[in-house]
């Protein structure tokens, strides 16, 4: 770990000696819930993470055997049907690590958009496809959904005798999902340890479950983050702990006023920023605070950046670095605060996983708040269902205005501020470059961060954030007409009107808390209307 914390190194420094002489290592290690709030509600029941390595490890050969059977009986893809801390992690390791010879591709679906829906139907062969039903409760909304279709789909293969066999469920025990997993004669039903929250869980049958299956070696994965899990015990001088130092660095800027953590990554491990913005976000965005997550977003020259900014380089040995190495190079220079993770091969995430779990729970410390619950994740699936309960009622989903044009959003823009992109659309590669260049362009006009969430993902993500923490963020929901639906078995609406309740549901939650938002809507899938904001863009 490398550092250039400029003006700040000593403000970190007190921090660490004052997390020593309170003992805040030692006590997180104790599962003191007193480090973060007096009461221990939702504190006590959420730290299996800090010891799920030395469970996890004695499950391998079990998950390996898992594995054979899987290949053995022929399936050719996996599909992970989850949300959120249940499908980010598999997410991460599925782009960094890849399916290994003779090993089932791992698809990940994480949106009720119809579109998604349907390109994963017209991937897979039903037959010889193994879908891994993702859910902690065992009732979110978007697996259960997604559940129902897919068995559907699968019957209409092989027959409702036999449809529960191409059926995985991870879950708690006792949730509705186990008990559907053994009504049903799912193949098998991965019970998680219960005290581990959903982003804290990538080490545990949520993001190992799946590593297997395509042929990820889950035992060097998990010693990776065991050598991690050493390096932030309680023994370790607080200055030389790992998490401890990156926790109170995270936390320390965020309390001057450099809350943006930027996080930039070699490319072969980009998509670990999507990991971290859920656990930064939902972790620390609560009680008016917060850390705000920035991945993603496009270089930029460092005139072009405010003083909000603290840069987090995640770097992989032999990767093609050379010009993410320019770009920071040039941002150290000019006397922004950078800090460089180096990583020595791509098993290395293990360790990152640990060590970021850890310097956030520390970071949760600094800032006053529990980083274990998540209260406006849940406000936003009760706005969704009053959304739903409108349209059976009425037949219609209820208008929600935004409260701004997108120019009248600008007008707002500073340093300090940032904006949220909140896309409802179907992602493709277009649409990443539309808006990676609305993202640049806004970023350097106004030296003002931005973020982007396609929906409804981000609101198992930065979505407790934007409702619970500082109220900073700027809003832009770009939303689509359905140009092909689909129907949820069993309900009586559709994929299109799920996702339309989903986006409703949360700009009215937003609205409802006076936050600023603006709303474009793209007819037909025409994205001609990016095209003109990023135009009219001074």
């Amino acid at each position: 770990m490398q550092s250039n914390l400029g003006t700040y190194v000593e403000k970190v420094a007190a921090t660490l000696a004052n997390l020593g002489r309170h003992n805040v290592v030692e006590r997180v290690w104790r599962r003191d819930h007193t480090v973060w709030k007096p009461e221990p509600t939702e504190i006590v029941n959420r730290l299996g993470w800090l010891t799920v390595t030395e469970g996890m490890r004695d499950k391998v050969p079990a998950l390996a055997a898992f594995a054979r059977e899987v290949r053995g009986a022929g399936f050719r893809h996996v599909v992970l049907l989850g949300m959120g801390g249940s499908s980010l992690g598999a997410e991460v390791l599925r782009e960094a690590l890849g399916s290994a010879a003779g090993y089932p591709e791992l698809i990940v679906l994480d949106s009720t958009l119809p579109a998604c829906v349907q390109a994963v139907s017209e991937t897979i062969d039903p037959e010889h496809t193994l879908f891994l039903v993702a859910s902690k409760s065992g009732t979110t909304i978007e697996p259960v959904c997604l559940s129902r279709y897919f068995r559907s789909v699968v019957e209409g293969a092989v027959g409702s005798q036999h449809g529960g066999g191409n059926f995985v469920a991870m879950t708690d025990a006792e949730t509705p999902l186990a008990v559907q997993a053994e009504k049903e004669e799912f193949r098998r039903a991965f019970l998680n340890p219960s005290d581990i929250g959903g982003r804290y869980s990538v080490l545990s049958y949520f993001g190992l479950v799946p590593a297997a299956l395509i042929g990820v070696d889950a035992a060097r994965l998990l010693e990776h983050a065991e050598q991690m899990r050493r390096r932030c015990a309680p023994g370790i001088a607080i200055e030389q702990n790992a998490g401890a130092w990156l926790g109170a660095a995270m936390g320390t800027l965020a309390q001057q006023g450099r809350d943006k953590l930027t996080l930039v990554t070699s490319p072969a491990v980009g998509s670990f920023g999507l990991w971290v913005e859920q656990l930064v976000a939902e972790s620390t965005g609560k009680e008016g605070r917060g850390i705000i997550p920035v991945v993603g977003e496009p270089l930029l020259e460092p005139a072009n950046y405010g003083d909000d900014r603290l840069f987090i380089y995640l770097r992989l040995e032999g990767d093609d670095n050379a010009e993410t190495d320019a770009a920071i190079g040039s941002i150290r220079s000019s006397g922004q605060p950078v800090v460089v993770l180096e990583m020595r091969d791509r098993y290395d995430l293990g360790a990152q996983f640990f060590l970021w779990e850890f310097a956030t729970s520390v970071a949760g410390a600094i800032l006053g708040i529990n980083p274990f619950i998540q209260p406006d994740v849940q406000s936003a699936k009760e706005a969704t269902e009053r959304m739903l309960g409108e349209f059976v009622a009425h037949g219609r989903l209820p208008e929600v205005r935004a409260t701004h044009s997108f120019a009248s959003l600008l007008s707002l823009a500073r340093t300090g501020r940032y904006l949220a992109i909140l896309a409802y659309i179907y992602r493709t590669a277009e649409t990443d470059r539309l808006l990676s260049n609305l993202r640049r362009k806004v970023a350097a006009r106004y030296r003002m961060a931005t973020t982007l969430g396609y929906g409804p993902r981000y609101l198992h993500s930065t979505g407790q954030l934007h409702k619970g923490g500082p109220e900073t963020g700027l809003f832009l929901y770009v939303t689509g007409d359905h140009e092909r639906d689909l129907p949820v078995p069993g309900e009586p609406y559709t994929f299109g009107l799920l996702a339309d309740a989903q986006a409703l549901g949360d700009l009215a939650a937003l609205t409802s808390q006076g936050r600023p938002v603006a709303r474009i809507h793209l007819e037909r899938g025409n994205l001609a209307a990016i095209s003109r904001l990023i135009e009219r863009l001074p």
